[in-house]
Protein backbone atom coordinates (compact mmCIF):
# COMPACT_ATOMS: atom_id res chain seq x y z
CA UNK A 1 0.00 0.00 0.00
CA UNK A 2 1.62 2.84 -0.89
CA UNK A 3 1.18 6.58 1.36
CA UNK A 4 1.31 9.89 -0.30
CA UNK A 5 2.33 12.61 1.63
CA UNK A 6 1.60 16.16 1.40
CA UNK A 7 4.87 18.57 0.21
CA UNK A 8 3.99 21.03 -1.25
CA UNK A 9 2.64 23.98 0.93
CA UNK A 10 4.26 27.54 1.60
CA UNK A 11 4.01 26.73 5.20
CA UNK A 12 3.87 30.96 5.95
CA UNK A 13 3.26 30.40 9.53
CA UNK A 14 6.87 29.45 9.68
CA UNK A 15 8.41 32.05 8.30
CA UNK A 16 11.58 31.70 10.05
CA UNK A 17 12.19 28.04 8.37
CA UNK A 18 10.29 28.01 5.23
CA UNK A 19 11.41 31.17 3.71
CA UNK A 20 14.96 28.69 2.95
CA UNK A 21 13.55 25.45 2.68
CA UNK A 22 10.11 23.95 2.18
CA UNK A 23 8.53 22.69 5.53
CA UNK A 24 8.61 19.57 5.52
CA UNK A 25 12.70 19.97 4.90
CA UNK A 26 13.21 21.31 8.25
CA UNK A 27 15.19 20.04 10.95
CA UNK A 28 14.00 17.97 13.99
CA UNK A 29 16.97 16.65 15.44
CA UNK A 30 18.82 15.90 13.00
CA UNK A 31 16.74 14.98 10.41
CA UNK A 32 13.84 16.46 8.12
CA UNK A 33 10.36 16.33 9.95
CA UNK A 34 9.43 14.61 6.38
CA UNK A 35 12.42 12.07 6.85
CA UNK A 36 10.49 11.19 10.73
CA UNK A 37 7.17 10.94 9.19
CA UNK A 38 8.45 7.95 6.32
CA UNK A 39 10.59 6.20 9.26
CA UNK A 40 7.09 6.15 11.27
CA UNK A 41 5.38 4.03 8.50
CA UNK A 42 8.28 2.35 7.09
CA UNK A 43 8.73 0.88 10.51
CA UNK A 44 5.18 -0.72 9.56
CA UNK A 45 6.23 -1.90 6.59
CA UNK A 46 4.72 0.63 4.31
CA UNK A 47 7.94 1.71 2.22
CA UNK A 48 6.41 3.18 -0.79
CA UNK A 49 5.87 6.41 -0.77
CA UNK A 50 4.19 9.61 -3.45
CA UNK A 51 5.30 12.79 -2.32
CA UNK A 52 3.11 15.73 -4.02
CA UNK A 53 5.88 18.91 -4.12
CA UNK A 54 5.11 22.42 -4.57
CA UNK A 55 6.64 25.54 -2.93
CA UNK A 56 10.53 24.49 -2.94
CA UNK A 57 9.94 21.00 -4.65
CA UNK A 58 12.98 20.67 -6.22
CA UNK A 59 14.93 21.37 -2.87
CA UNK A 60 13.46 17.75 -1.96
CA UNK A 61 13.90 16.13 -4.78
CA UNK A 62 17.81 17.12 -4.58
CA UNK A 63 17.29 15.94 -0.66
CA UNK A 64 16.31 12.35 -2.19
CA UNK A 65 18.23 12.29 -5.21
CA UNK A 66 21.79 13.10 -3.04
CA UNK A 67 20.51 10.59 -0.11
CA UNK A 68 22.95 8.13 -0.04
CA UNK A 69 25.70 10.71 -0.16
CA UNK A 70 24.32 12.28 2.93
CA UNK A 71 23.99 9.24 4.85
CA UNK A 72 27.54 7.37 3.92
CA UNK A 73 31.18 7.89 3.65
CA UNK A 74 32.21 7.60 0.24
CA UNK A 75 35.00 8.15 -2.01
CA UNK A 76 34.87 10.32 -5.14
CA UNK A 77 37.72 10.54 -8.22
CA UNK A 78 37.99 13.62 -9.39
CA UNK A 79 37.83 14.39 -12.83
CA UNK A 80 35.68 11.27 -13.59
CA UNK A 81 33.52 11.84 -10.44
CA UNK A 82 33.49 7.97 -10.08
CA UNK A 83 31.88 7.99 -6.22
CA UNK A 84 32.21 4.89 -4.17
CA UNK A 85 29.87 4.43 -1.12
CA UNK A 86 31.17 3.27 2.10
CA UNK A 87 29.04 1.89 5.03
CA UNK A 88 25.80 2.79 2.94
CA UNK A 89 23.93 -0.06 4.23
CA UNK A 90 21.34 2.16 5.54
CA UNK A 91 17.70 0.95 6.67
CA UNK A 92 15.90 3.31 4.26
CA UNK A 93 17.61 0.99 1.21
CA UNK A 94 14.40 -0.09 0.18
CA UNK A 95 12.20 2.67 0.27
CA UNK A 96 10.96 3.81 -2.57
CA UNK A 97 10.34 7.50 -2.83
CA UNK A 98 8.27 8.62 -6.36
CA UNK A 99 8.53 13.36 -6.21
CA UNK A 100 5.54 14.17 -8.33
CA UNK A 101 5.52 18.24 -9.25
CA UNK A 102 1.90 18.69 -8.10
CA UNK A 103 2.29 22.24 -8.56
CA UNK A 104 2.65 25.75 -6.13
CA UNK A 105 -0.19 27.10 -5.98
CA UNK A 106 -2.38 23.77 -5.89
CA UNK A 107 -4.52 22.87 -2.94
CA UNK A 108 -4.57 19.74 -0.72
CA UNK A 109 -7.02 17.80 -2.89
CA UNK A 110 -5.91 19.03 -6.21
CA UNK A 111 -2.59 17.46 -5.43
CA UNK A 112 -3.89 13.89 -4.21
CA UNK A 113 -5.86 14.57 -7.64
CA UNK A 114 -3.12 14.59 -9.55
CA UNK A 115 -1.84 11.71 -7.89
CA UNK A 116 -4.40 9.40 -9.37
CA UNK A 117 -1.97 7.48 -12.02
CA UNK A 118 0.69 6.52 -9.60
CA UNK A 119 -1.91 4.47 -7.38
CA UNK A 120 -2.83 0.99 -8.75
CA UNK A 121 -4.05 -0.59 -5.22
CA UNK A 122 -7.89 -0.29 -4.60
CA UNK A 123 -6.38 2.01 -0.95
CA UNK A 124 -3.96 3.86 -0.26
CA UNK A 125 -2.59 5.92 2.96
CA UNK A 126 -2.14 9.82 2.93
CA UNK A 127 -0.89 12.50 5.55
CA UNK A 128 0.61 15.54 5.56
CA UNK A 129 4.22 16.50 5.55
CA UNK A 130 4.34 18.51 8.85
CA UNK A 131 2.62 16.47 11.56
CA UNK A 132 4.10 13.66 14.08
CA UNK A 133 2.36 11.11 16.52
CA UNK A 134 2.40 7.83 18.03
CA UNK A 135 -0.23 6.64 15.74
CA UNK A 136 -0.68 2.88 15.58
CA UNK A 137 -0.70 2.68 11.74
CA UNK A 138 -1.57 -1.09 11.57
CA UNK A 139 -5.07 -0.15 13.65
CA UNK A 140 -6.16 3.04 11.67
CA UNK A 141 -5.76 0.63 8.93
CA UNK A 142 -8.08 -1.83 10.46
CA UNK A 143 -10.71 0.38 11.13
CA UNK A 144 -10.95 1.35 7.57
CA UNK A 145 -11.19 -2.55 6.06
CA UNK A 146 -13.49 -2.47 8.81
CA UNK A 147 -15.76 0.52 8.02
CA UNK A 148 -16.01 -0.14 4.30
CA UNK A 149 -15.92 3.30 3.73
CA UNK A 150 -14.39 5.69 1.43
CA UNK A 151 -12.09 7.64 3.08
CA UNK A 152 -10.48 6.78 7.04
CA UNK A 153 -9.30 10.03 8.80
CA UNK A 154 -7.53 10.01 12.03
CA UNK A 155 -9.24 11.88 15.07
CA UNK A 156 -7.59 13.34 18.14
CA UNK A 157 -8.23 16.12 20.62
CA UNK A 158 -5.62 18.85 21.44
CA UNK A 159 -8.80 21.40 20.43
CA UNK A 160 -8.29 24.81 18.27
CA UNK A 161 -6.74 25.32 15.07
CA UNK A 162 -8.26 22.96 12.83
CA UNK A 163 -10.83 21.01 11.36
CA UNK A 164 -13.70 19.92 13.85
CA UNK A 165 -15.07 16.40 13.84
CA UNK A 166 -18.49 14.79 15.23
CA UNK A 167 -18.42 11.08 15.63
CA UNK A 168 -20.80 8.89 16.20
CA UNK A 169 -20.13 4.98 16.13
CA UNK A 170 -16.72 5.26 14.18
CA UNK A 171 -18.45 7.88 11.44
CA UNK A 172 -18.01 11.19 10.89
CA UNK A 173 -20.94 12.84 10.66
CA UNK A 174 -20.03 16.49 10.51
CA UNK A 175 -16.70 18.00 8.90
CA UNK A 176 -15.96 21.63 9.76
CA UNK A 177 -13.03 23.28 9.01
CA UNK A 178 -11.20 25.52 11.68
CA UNK A 179 -14.30 26.27 13.81
CA UNK A 180 -14.04 29.51 15.88
CA UNK A 181 -14.58 27.46 19.14
CA UNK A 182 -12.36 24.53 20.15
CA UNK A 183 -13.55 21.04 19.60
CA UNK A 184 -13.56 17.79 21.38
CA UNK A 185 -12.18 15.73 18.12
CA UNK A 186 -9.82 17.62 15.13
CA UNK A 187 -8.10 15.87 12.01
CA UNK A 188 -5.55 14.59 12.83
CA UNK A 189 -3.98 13.87 9.44
CA UNK A 190 -3.42 10.62 8.87
CA UNK A 191 -5.98 9.02 6.56
CA UNK A 192 -6.65 5.88 4.36
CA UNK A 193 -8.49 6.46 0.93
CA UNK A 194 -10.22 4.34 -1.15
CA UNK A 195 -9.66 5.01 -5.02
CA UNK A 196 -13.13 6.16 -5.11
CA UNK A 197 -12.00 9.33 -3.19
CA UNK A 198 -10.61 10.56 -6.82
CA UNK A 199 -14.11 10.77 -7.51
CA UNK A 200 -14.60 13.42 -4.94
CA UNK A 201 -11.74 15.63 -5.92
CA UNK A 202 -11.96 18.25 -8.76
CA UNK A 203 -9.24 20.60 -10.21
CA UNK A 204 -6.28 22.52 -8.50
CA UNK A 205 -8.88 24.37 -6.36
CA UNK A 206 -9.70 21.45 -4.24
CA UNK A 207 -8.98 21.66 -0.54
CA UNK A 208 -9.61 18.11 0.56
CA UNK A 209 -10.60 19.41 4.02
CA UNK A 210 -13.91 21.42 2.83
CA UNK A 211 -15.97 19.80 -0.09
CA UNK A 212 -14.48 16.93 -0.25
CA UNK A 213 -14.28 15.19 3.11
CA UNK A 214 -17.68 17.21 4.33
CA UNK A 215 -19.50 15.66 1.55
CA UNK A 216 -18.28 12.23 2.29
CA UNK A 217 -19.27 12.86 5.96
CA UNK A 218 -22.63 13.96 4.53
CA UNK A 219 -23.14 10.83 2.64
CA UNK A 220 -21.80 8.61 5.34
CA UNK A 221 -18.55 7.68 3.73
CA UNK A 222 -15.94 8.74 6.68
CA UNK A 223 -15.07 7.08 9.24
CA UNK A 224 -12.82 7.85 12.08
CA UNK A 225 -10.05 6.33 14.11
CA UNK A 226 -9.67 7.99 17.28
CA UNK A 227 -6.23 8.64 18.58
CA UNK A 228 -5.68 9.05 21.75
CA UNK A 229 -1.97 9.40 22.28
CA UNK A 230 0.65 11.72 21.27
CA UNK A 231 0.15 14.40 18.12
CA UNK A 232 2.04 17.36 17.46
CA UNK A 233 1.41 19.80 14.03
CA UNK A 234 4.25 21.80 13.14
CA UNK A 235 2.86 24.89 11.87
CA UNK A 236 4.81 27.68 14.19
CA UNK A 237 8.56 28.12 15.45
CA UNK A 238 7.21 27.16 19.07
CA UNK A 239 5.99 23.92 17.09
CA UNK A 240 9.19 23.21 15.99
CA UNK A 241 10.88 24.04 19.22
CA UNK A 242 8.52 21.69 21.20
CA UNK A 243 9.48 18.82 18.25
CA UNK A 244 13.27 19.34 19.04
CA UNK A 245 12.89 19.19 22.86
CA UNK A 246 11.29 16.28 22.89
CA UNK A 247 13.68 14.40 20.46
CA UNK A 248 16.35 15.79 21.76
CA UNK A 249 15.43 14.67 24.93
CA UNK A 250 15.58 11.21 23.97
CA UNK A 251 11.76 10.80 24.60
CA UNK A 252 10.21 11.42 21.20
CA UNK A 253 6.68 9.35 21.49
CA UNK A 254 5.94 9.04 17.70
CA UNK A 255 9.97 7.33 17.35
CA UNK A 256 8.79 3.61 17.60
CA UNK A 257 11.52 2.03 14.99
Amino acid sequence: MKVVILCGGLGTRLREETEFRPKPLVIVGDRPIVWHIMKMYAHHGFKEFILCLGYKGEMIKDYFLNYDLRNSSFTVKLGSKEVTLHNSNHEEADWQVTLVDTGRETMTGGRIARIEQYISEDDFMATYGDGLADIDIPALLAVHRRAGKIATISAVSPGGRFGELSIRANLVTIFQEKPENDGTWINGGFFVFNRQIFSFLDGDDCVLEREPLQRLATEGQLAAYEHRGYWQCMDTQRDTEALNQVWDMGQAPWKVW
